[in-house]
């Protein structure tokens, strides 16, 4: 799956946001340092809101399919 980073120039540099997950963020130097972090910001939020998700259906009984998108 591809993801839309939005970048503005500020004073350190760039900083970023991916779109569709707003929450992964990040700044940096340039914008090839800032599409690293960017990644590594969506990694750290997708697997945060995969433990969330294992937590909150601890001892339910779910299905759990994986989709292509």
């Amino acid at each position: 799956m591809n993801y839309t980073a939005i970048i503005k120039e500020c004073e350190e540099g760039f900083y970023g946001y991916i779109q569709e997950i707003p929450e992964a963020m990040s700044q940096a130097k340039t914008i090839e340092e800032l599409e690293v972090n960017l990644k590594d910001a969506l990694n750290v939020v997708i697997k945060d809101r995969i433990e969330e998700s294992v937590k909150s259906n601890k001892g339910k009984k779910i299905i759990k399919k994986t989709i292509l998108v």
